[in-house]
């Protein structure tokens, strides 16, 4: 069975960093772009970052570019997501995605497999 897993969740500081892991097992993510998701108590799910199949292209929302890195090791079949200077509004649910192509994408729509998600809890 395929299984996105995440993990690196908890809880922190405003100001401190954690870093978000998501392994894939039972299917090879190699040739597919991968996205991070968030979701916070009482909103809808949004767009958080994504990474092409090769690494080479990103694109991240708004809200957390400059603060945000998102990368992965194909080698090891995870994708990584560096969350610096976390801010209280960063709190939510994060899942990881693997998109239904290599093509790098930014909607819901465009993934398929998702993971069951980690709480990320910033506290001011």
């Amino acid at each position: 069975q395929v299984q996105l897993v995440e993990s690196g969740g908890g809880l922190v500081q405003a100001e401190d960093s954690l870093r978000l892991s998501c392994a894939a097992s039972g299917r090879t993510l190699f040739t597919y772009a991968m996205g991070w998701f968030r979701q916070a108590p009482g909103k809808e799910r949004d767009f958080v970052a994504a990474i092409t199949w090769s690494g080479s292209r990103t694109t991240y929302a708004d809200s957390v570019k400059g603060r945000f890195t998102v990368s992965r090791d194909n080698a090891k079949n995870t994708v990584f997501l560096q969350m610096n200077s976390l801010k209280p509004e960063d709190t939510a649910v994060y899942y990881c995605a693997a998109a239904k192509s290599f093509s790098i994408a930014t909607r819901e729509y465009d993934y398929n497999l998702w993971g069951q998600g980690t709480q990320v809890t910033v506290s001011s």
